[in-house]
């Protein structure tokens, strides 16, 4: 009995707390990843060359009072 509810506890504890860290995580940092018909995909973090320009126009997008 001791051993299902510790289980229970897991299952439901367990993808409640990696979803907190995940957003936690990853709230802070701002990137551009395009996605190319062939199924490739090139991640540009902030600050790479052409990032900049890219997370501007989509800033403005999210929120046009911007």
């Amino acid at each position: 009995m001791r051993l299902r509810r510790l289980v229970v506890l897991a299952a439901v504890a367990g993808p409640a707390l990696a979803l907190w860290a995940r957003c936690r995580r990853g709230s802070a940092a701002e990137r551009v990843t395009l996605g190319y018909a062939d199924g490739s995909a090139v991640t540009l973090a902030a600050g790479s060359p052409g990032a900049e320009r890219l997370l501007a126009l989509a800033r403005a997008l999210v929120d046009p009072r911007a």
